[in-house]
């Protein structure tokens, strides 16, 4: 069989000469294959060329360590998605922005902190910025439509570290990097750490940009990391069962529910849009890719995690980092290398295996019922009760049902179609299953009206 790396190669060569990067590195991690870096360029350090170890400013690829940790408080009690600010945090202003508006972007806040930051290049500490945010502006009025903003990030970081006890970058370091082993994902600049350029547009001059430290800004876009690390993190995003299988970092429905999209970034063209804290991008056939872009001055980051489609392995994750702060290309080659690993060396297929038969109690579900006039079929796979629409297209998910405790009669639906809802049983004396109601709706062997009759019988 081909190997698909020098396919994977030509795609980071060409994007690295098209967009005039001075250092690329770009990283596949994959739940079945060893991890594949590769890297291209010069890292502009002489005491550390460029290579597997180098590292690069991610930026606001940061912003998706924040919110991860903000719902490992979310789901250890610490705090509600659906508070303000102000109930954790003493503020000046804006106070009554909640949580889950600062995390999907639509609060309204203004982009960043008080003051001309980014010609300066000097930022407030954590206890400025907070100070300082009646300086800040409103620009939109709360849950008004998307609007990126940094200071929102930022805020939500240090509401964290206050809860815990700690600076962001503590609570950063003891909750998610040690965990999950990124020991080369930092705060601090690094020894390893590349030189961000700014590539002339009109020759083929670069110009090194300044460092930056973003202080209070930091968990907006402050970390520095490698590819390799990248791409395993947003294998995590992508697939935190087999990343973090016992979920020291994040439960697995947790991450889940950050990837549910709650604003599109463009209401125009839906080619985007936000979670909670996580940016998802939709790539056909109902696959997402989902992670987040990163900018600093110097560099651009690229970092995503492919779900859904044929072929895909499971924790399937890409990072591009690159040392130019005005290449696009960097952005564009984290999604062709997600395609490219499901299109040249897809997921192997396993064969099917007889498995135990449902339990008897659900037995006489399995099969074909109507309700609302429409076909679905009810099965038993994988130890679940599922069900579909006869005529679901390929590939959508089905419905997943889980009794609840002591009810075995009554099921919630715990995804897929109606997901929250329950699915109630009606039995006859022998105990088969005559009759469901599903969000209410009833469900019945042979298709029948609203008032019970059956369609075959026409009119009365």
């Amino acid at each position: 069989m081909n190997t698909p790396g020098p396919r994977y190669e030509r795609a980071a060569r060409r994007a690295q000469a098209d967009g005039r990067i001075p250092a690329l590195s770009v990283a596949l991690h994959r739940a079945d294959r060893e991890p594949w870096v590769h890297t291209v360029g010069d890292s502009g350090n002489p005491a550390h060329p460029l290579g597997a170890h180098s590292r690069f400013r991610i930026g606001s690829v940061t912003k998706t360590f924040t919110a991860v940790l903000v719902m490992q408080a979310r789901d250890e009690g610490l705090l509600d998605l659906d508070q303000p600010i102000s109930a954790h945090l003493d503020v000046p202003a804006h106070g009554d922005a909640t949580i889950r508006r600062l995390l999907s972007h639509t609060a309204g806040f203004q982009r960043e902190p008080h003051g001309d930051v980014w010609d300066t290049l000097i930022t407030p500490d954590a206890g400025q910025l907070l100070d300082e945010l009646d300086r800040a502006e409103r620009v939109l009025p709360n849950a008004r439509r998307y609007h990126y903003s940094n200071l929102g990030l930022a805020v939500l970081g240090h509401l964290v570290a206050r809860l815990r006890g700690g600076t962001w970058a503590e609570i950063l370091t003891d909750r998610i990097l040690n965990p999950l082993g990124l020991t080369r994902t930092t705060v601090e600049t690094p020894p390893e750490a590349a030189v961000g350029y700014l590539v002339d547009a009109y020759s083929d001059a670069a110009r090194p940009e300044p460092p930056v430290d973003m202080a209070g800004v930091g968990p907006a876009a402050q970390l520095w990391s490698t590819a390799g690390e990248m791409a395993r993190w947003a294998a995590f995003l992508a697939s935190p069962e087999i990343i973090d299988p016992d979920g020291r970092v994040l439960a697995a429905a947790t991450v889940d529910e950050m990837r549910w999209p709650l604003t599109t970034t463009d209401e125009t063209v839906w080619a985007a849009g936000f979670g909670l804290g996580l940016i998802l991008v939709p790539d056909g056939k109902r696959v997402v890719h989902v992670g987040h872009d990163g900018a600093m001055p110097g560099f651009l980051a690229g970092v995503y995690g492919r779900r859904g489609g044929d072929g895909n392995p499971g924790a399937l994750g890409c990072a591009v980092l690159g040392s130019s702060g005005t290449a696009g290309e960097i952005y564009d080659l984290a999604h062709e290398l997600l395609r490219l690993a499901v299109d040249l060396d897809p997921a192997e297929i396993h064969p099917w295996r007889a498995a135990p038969p449902a339990p008897a109690a659900y037995r006489s579900i399995l099969g074909r019922w109507w309700g609302e006039g429409t076909e679905f079929v009810f099965t038993w796979h994988g130890g679940q009760l599922q069900a579909k629409l006869t005529d679901d297209p390929a590939g959508r998910p089905p419905s997943v049902f889980e009794p609840l405790p002591g009810q075995p009669d009554v099921l919630r639906t715990v995804s897929g179609r109606e997901a929250g809802e329950l699915l109630r049983l009606t039995r006859d004396g022998n105990g088969a299953v005559t009759r469901m109601h599903w969000a209410t709706y009833r469900f019945t062997r042979l298709q029948e009206g609203f008032d019970g009759g059956r369609a075959s019988d026409g009119p009365e």
